[in-house]
Formats: C-alpha cells, sequence, structure tokens
C-alpha cells in the first residue's frame, strides 16, 4: 500500500543505488554508455509508472516540490533599496513641481494677458471666442438648471441656440467636461468661493499641470533618468506656441483630451517596459483598446463611426490572426511562409471585416470631409464655398516654415532627428536580424547597445512617425505630435542605450563605449539645458511681468445693446464667430454656430455669409427670413477684409462660390449687378430699406432689423 500511494524508503533507496551504479559503469566503459543509458531509462520508466500520483495530495505535494526548488531572489543590500528611493521620490516631486509650477504659470500669463480678476463679468466672457465662446455657455447653463438631470435634459433636447433645429448638444459638441466640471462646481460647495469663470479655467489649467507631468513620467520611463523629464517640460514649455492653444482658447477640446491622452501614454509605456514578455501581452493592448473604444461607443450616444473605424477592424484582425497563427521552427521554408501568410491575412481581414461593418452598422458618411481631403491633395478642384474656406484656415493647411525654425533655434528639432534615426535604424535592425532567424538575448544589457529591440521604444518610434505624417499635412496636427517630439528627444538624449547603440555602430575603441555613454548621458542633457535656461527663462520672466490688455469696446456694446433692447425671443444673424458669443453674454437664439462636424450647420453658415456676397436685397431677405432672423448684424472686419491671404477673405471665396469671379483665369470680376450686399445695405437707399432697418451701430457693427412687412419706396 506504502508503495502504491507514494515513493517508500525502499523506492528512494533503490533509485539512489541505481544512479551511483550506473555512473561508476558510464565513467569506467564508455562503449556501455548507450546500453546503460536505456536500462537506465527502463528502469526510470518503469519506477515513474509504479510511483504514477492518483490523488489531489501527490499533485499539490509536487507543486510545493516545484515552488521549493525555484531559486528565491535575494533582498538587495538597504543602501540599494535606500538609492531607489531616493531616486523614485526626487523624481516624483519633480513631476508633481513641474505640473504645478507650469499650471501657475499658465494662470499668471492669463491674468496679465487679460486683467482677467479686474474686469466685470460680460468682458471676461469675450475672452472666450468662436467655439470656445459655445463650450463654456452651455456650462452656465448647466449652473443654472435647478438639477442636475434637468440640465443634461435640456442640452441633450436642445431647441433654444439654433434657430429652427433641435440638437443634442451633448453629442454633438462632447460636453462632458462641462457637465463634470458644473457638477464638480456644486457639490463641492465651490460656488460660495469662487466665481464660475474661475473654477472652470482652474480646472483646465490643472489639466495642463497633470499633461505636462504624464510627459514627464513617460519620458522618466523610457531613459531611466528624471533628467529626461525635465528637460522635457524645459522644451514643452519654451515651444508652447506650437505644443499648446491654452494661452488663445481655454475651453478647446483638445485642452481637456490631451492630458487624459499623455496619461494613456505613459501608463502603456510604463506596462511595455516592465510586462511585455511574449506576443500574449500584446494581445492585453488589444482587449484594451478594444474596451476603451466600446466605452467611447456607449458614451457618445452610439457613435457609428467608431464601429466603421479601419483602425478597429485592424485590431480585430490581429486578434483573429494571432488565435489561428501555427507555431513552426525558426530559420525554415516553412517559417518564413507562414510569416507571409500570416500578414496577407491580416490585409484581408482588416478589409473585409470594415466592408461587413460599414454594410451591416448604419452610419452617416462623412462626406464633406472626403471632398476636403480630394481638394487638399490636389486630387479635385472645387468652387464649393465650405471647402475653400475649410482650405484657407490655417490649423488645416501644412506646417509653416516658421513652425520648423522655432524647433530648430530652441535645439528641440535636431536632436530629435538625431533620437529618431538610431532608434529606428536600431530597430530595422532587430527585425533584419529575426527575419534571417538569429537569436536574440531574453534580456537586453547596456553592453549590448540595442536600443531598438525594447518594446517602448518601438511603440513610441511608430507613433511619433505616424503623428509627424500627419503634422506635415495639416498644421493643427502638431499640437499633438510636437508634444511627443519633446518628449522622445529628451528621453534619447538622456539614454545611455541610445548613444551605446551608435558606439557600437562606430566600433569606438579609444575609449571605453560604456563609460562615455553613461557620461553623455548626463552631460549632453546638461549642456541642453544650461543653454535654454540662458536664451530663454528671461523671456518667460519678461511675458510674465509685461501687462498686456484685451480691449474690445465695440463688442461690449453691441452686447449691452442686445440684452437692454432686444426682445427676449429674437434672432440674430451673421458670421458664426459672432455668433458663438452673443449665446454665451446674451442667451439669445442665432442662426448659425461655429462647428464645423454638422452638415446642416456648415450650410447654414454658407447661406449667411452671404450677407457679403454680390446678392441682391430680395435674395438675402429670403435666405434669413427662412431661418427665421429678426436682427442681422453686419461686421465691418469681414465687410473690407484686406490683411488676410489673397483669395481666401471670405468675400472673395463667395464671389468664387457664386461665379462673380472667373476662377480658370485669375482674379477677373464677371458682371454682376448687384453691388456687394455689406456696402450697399449701409446707404440707405431703396430696395434695401424696404427690408432691412438699421437700429444700431457703432464703429465694429451695424445691427439691422429683418422687416416683417416691406413698405417699397420709390
Amino acid at each position: 500500500m506504502a508503495e502504491e500511494e507514494g515513493d517508500g524508503p525502499g523506492v528512494q533507496r533503490a533509485n539512489c543505488l541505481l544512479s551511483v551504479k550506473t555512473d561508476l559503469n558510464l565513467r569506467l566503459n564508455p562503449k556501455t554508455a548507450s546500453k546503460t543509458k536505456l536500462f537506465v531509462v527502463g528502469s526510470a520508466i518503469e519506477l515513474r509508472q509504479r510511483k504514477k500520483p492518483k490523488s489531489s495530495e501527490n499533485k499539490e505535494s509536487a507543486k510545493e516540490e516545484k515552488i521549493s526548488e525555484t531559486p528565491v531572489p535575494e533582498r538587495a543590500p538597504k543602501h540599494v533599496l535606500f538609492q531607489r528611493f531616493a531616486k523614485i521620490f526626487i523624481g516624483c516631486l519633480a513631476a508633481v513641481t513641474s505640473g504645478m509650477m507650469y499650471a501657475l504659470y499658465l494662470s499668471a500669463y492669463h491674468e496679465r494677458k487679460f486683467w482677467f480678476s479686474n474686469r466685470q463679468e460680460l468682458e471676461r466672457e469675450i475672452t472666450f471666442q468662436g467655439d470656445s465662446a459655445i463650450y463654456y455657455s452651455y456650462y452656465k447653463d448647466m449652473l443654472k438648471a435647478p438639477s442636475f438631470e434637468r440640465g443634461v435634459y435640456e442640452l441633450t433636447h436642445n431647441n433654444n441656440t439654433v434657430s429652427l433645429k433641435t440638437i443634442n448638444a451633448v453629442q454633438q459638441m462632447s460636453l462632458y467636461p462641462e457637465l463634470i466640471a458644473s457638477v464638480l462646481y456644486q457639490a463641492t460647495g465651490s460656488n460660495e468661493i469662487i466665481e464660475p469663470v474661475y473654477f472652470y479655467i482652474g480646472i483646465v489649467f490643472g489639466l495642463q499641470g497633470i499633461y505636462v507631468a504624464a510627459l514627464f513620467v513617460t519620458s522618466w520611463l523610457m531613459s531611466g533618468t528624471w533628467l529626461a523629464g525635465m528637460l522635457t517640460v524645459s522644451w514643452f514649455i519654451i515651444n508652447r506656441v506650437d505644443t499648446t492653444r491654452i494661452e488663445n482658447s481655454i475651453p478647446l477640446r483638445e485642452n481637456w483630451a490631451l492630458p487624459y491622452f499623455a496619461c494613456q501614454v505613459a501608463a502603456l509605456t510604463g506596462y511595455l517596459k516592465s510586462n511585455l514578455n511574449t506576443y500574449g501581452e500584446v494581445h492585453e493592448v488589444y482587449k484594451i483598446y478594444i474596451f476603451s473604444l466600446f466605452l467611447g461607443y456607449l458614451l457618445q450616444f452610439e457613435n457609428s463611426a467608431l464601429l466603421v473605424s479601419p483602425l478597429l477592424s485592424l485590431v480585430v484582425a490581429l486578434m483573429l490572426v494571432k488565435c489561428l497563427q501555427l507555431n513552426a521552427k525558426k530559420e525554415t521554408l516553412v517559417a518564413k511562409i507562414m510569416k507571409v501568410i500570416n500578414f496577407y491575412l491580416v490585409c484581408t481581414l482588416t478589409v473585409t471585416l470594415n466592408i461587413v461593418m460599414k454594410i451591416f452598422v448604419p452610419h452617416e458618411e462623412n462626406g464633406h470631409m472626403l471632398k476636403f481631403l480630394e481638394v487638399k491633395f490636389g486630387l479635385n478642384m472645387t468652387k464649393n464655398f465650405t471647402l475653400n474656406w475649410l482650405l484657407c484656415q490655417k490649423s488645416l493647411q501644412a506646417p509653416s516654415q516658421e513652425f520648423f525654425l522655432r524647433l530648430t533655434q530652441s535645439s528641440l528639432l535636431p536632436f530629435y532627428i538625431l533620437v529618431l534615426i538610431i532608434c529606428f535604424l536600431s530597430m530595422m535592425q532587430v527585425i533584419f536580424r529575426r527575419n534571417n532567424g538569429k537569436s536574440l538575448k531574453e534580456t537586453v544589457t547596456l553592453e549590448d547597445g540595442r536600443i531598438g529591440e525594447r518594446p517602448e521604444i518601438i511603440y513610441h518610434v511608430i507613433h511619433t512617425i505616424l503623428l509627424g505624417s500627419l503634422a506635415m499635412v495639416i498644421e493643427g496636427l502638431k499640437y499633438l505630435w510636437t508634444p511627443y517630439v519633446c518628449m522622445l528627444a529628451a528621453s534619447g538624449v538622456c539614454s545611455s542605450e541610445l548613444w551605446m547603440t551608435l558606439f557600437k555602430w562606430l566600433r569606438l575603441r579609444t575609449i571605453h563605449p560604456v563609460l562615455l555613454a553613461l557620461i553623455l548621458s548626463m552631460a549632453v542633457p546638461t549642456i541642453i539645458g544650461l543653454s535654454l535656461w540662458k536664451e530663454f527663462f528671461p523671456r518667460l520672466m519678461t511675458e510674465l511681468t509685461e501687462l498686456q490688455e484685451f480691449y474690445d469696446p465695440d463688442t461690449v456694446e453691441l452686447m449691452t445693446w442686445i440684452k437692454r433692447q432686444a426682445p427676449v425671443a429674437a434672432v440674430f444673424a451673421g458670421s458664426p464667430q459672432l455668433m458663438g458669443v452673443i449665446k454665451l453674454c446674451t442667451g439669445w437664439m442665432v442662426t448659425s454656430l461655429p462647428l464645423y462636424n454638422d452638415e446642416d450647420l456648415l450650410k447654414r453658415n454658407e447661406n449667411i455669409y452671404q450677407i457679403y456676397s454680390k446678392r441682391s436685397a430680395e435674395d438675402v431677405y429670403k435666405i434669413l427670413t427662412s431661418y427665421k432672423a429678426n436682427y442681422l448684424i453686419v461686421e465691418d472686419a469681414i465687410c473690407n477684409e484686406v490683411g488676410t491671404m489673397r483669395g481666401c477673405r471670405v468675400k472673395d471665396l463667395l464671389d468664387i462660390a457664386n461665379g462673380h469671379v472667373v476662377y480658370e483665369e485669375g482674379d477677373r470680376l464677371t458682371y454682376s449687378k448687384y453691388g456687394r450686399f455689406c456696402h450697399e445695405v449701409k446707404i440707405n437707399y431703396s430696395p434695401y430699406v424696404n427690408y432691412f432697418t438699421r437700429v444700431y451701430w457703432n464703429r465694429s457693427y451695424f445691427v439691422y432689423k429683418i422687416n416683417t412687412v416691406i413698405s417699397f419706396q420709390s
């Protein structure tokens, strides 16, 4: 019974004698080694069969034996643990301090620029221009609502912003930040301590501090030293004209979204750096992406555009191919054929899944965006006002030479190019070795000089190349790419592994390459930091000491007149940018908004802009009354616009769209029996006075009441 249940003393003794005897025979007579080995194997198999575990107790004892055989890592000495703790503590303290200092800097700069604390509420609100005014106006509406539920309902069924149109403002304008800010303002009791506008901009500035801290941490994780984080923050602030738009437009969606994006990148960098050892854990990243996309789908009111995204189809295809992937021995023809087949399957499945999703998932094709891209890349020509107006926007054009010059003057661009080239070539070297079947080390050391084998480096190199490609086409995307440039360049010059990779290629022999790499990883960022401090720190201090002033009395007078003289039910028509300010400052209904993700609103904007075209008074009157407008506001800055790029003025684009300029032959005007409406209506003669009555004007604005009863004068 004892032998059947487990290894008895007799069996153990027999095993020991057998092994000793076998060892002696092998040493004395090598010729009989093979026969003896067979005998030993056979005896071992017989003994294993005799002692095969049949109960759970034996399985548990086997597990315990396996665990006991696993080598336990020795505890590091106390002084080493203290050094690690001190390094982490100082790095975290530096990251938090950098974020807080940047947030305080933004607050001080904003106060100096707008004199915010010395202005009345109306003057403060005028500093929010264009779409920023719309976002903040809905924050105010949430604070005025009797309850949070009622406020959300009014925003999702909003019919008091745009005339003759009910919109889901939360979905269409992504108002979750305003919802959260309004809840925090009321739940924390801040309404008794601080004004709503200060609470709102304070949250945004705080998020920018988190943004900078996340970039700090990411650079720290990649380089192994918090010195890289300090350099990242320095480059970010010095090049803030190209890294953020927070100084000019606080409520922009990117100012809320980019801090969370940076935190996600930092978390993913830490995950790739510490846990990624197998393709299965890449698999985990795919699952996280799919979960995040599904969550976004629900939060964005079942936004079908996310489901038909090509990127989602690519991720699903990669996961399916991974599940179907067969193992094959390396350095064989079969392995190379399997790689080609897997690549073909990924491409085929991606296209197929995307087509299937578009067939079965109801969605709206973004037609105007596709047309915009066609014209942008020269694949088509158009006279359409909206498309040409979008192409004339600076944020949608290619980056200017001044952009690259600024990055070069701060030394950011040269070091970024150096780091990117070394990392990319090292990555290509790793791929080439794997394709040739060469074995790679599981653990890469500093002496190896293979920075391209690190998963987080591969991820960031691919990421920055993709973002950079987009930024080279559309300047507005530089605010996503340039912070990435700061982070990658700083982490590279502070990484001893990057310098070691370079020295391996150069086959440096005169000085020990490891020692030189360690020296350069500290000396280069120190020299860069000192030069940046000497050149740019005085400029930053000067900006904080200079007193600037945002003064727009004409707009203040216009808003004051509207609040005092216009009926509550009045509807105003004018340029979309001005309509956003009117909605914020007065709460009156408007005919259009400065939003460009809705085709109906884009069409409205084009129709309302006809007040600056060469159209008859009757045509303009019909357009305005079709949107139930009661008042028309003509802006002198648009009517007499002269300063922008030739061919990109609003009146030029309208003339092209209306056929009043022969587009193919240049700027030669064609015959039009009507003068420009915005000029003619100011003269006060028939037929313009029959349709429009001037009720207010100042140096910048002319307000006309749209007559409901038309009186024709000779």
